[in-house]
């Protein structure tokens, strides 16, 4: 019965102590401000738009070169 109380108090100082070190992780972190993360996400959702038209432009022009080649 010692042995368990032994080994629970030994999980319980191991998990204490990664929390400890998550802790700390966590204050090491730099954080990019609320501006940074507005403007990258403008940015991400203005390329995600501009690369969908170019997609679907060069689609369509392919679709039509078969659709015209299928015609002859």
């Amino acid at each position: 019965m010692a042995e368990t109380k032994a080994n629970a108090d030994a999980v319980s100082k191991k998990g204490k102590d990664w929390f400890k070190g998550l802790k700390a992780e966590f204050h090491k972190i730099s954080w990019t401000s609320r501006e940074d993360v507005t403007k990258q996400t403008i940015a991400v959702i203005v390329v995600s738009v501009i690369v969908g038209l170019m997609i679907a432009v060069i689609d369509f022009l392919l679709q039509s070169g078969i659709n015209f080649l299928v015609s002859l």
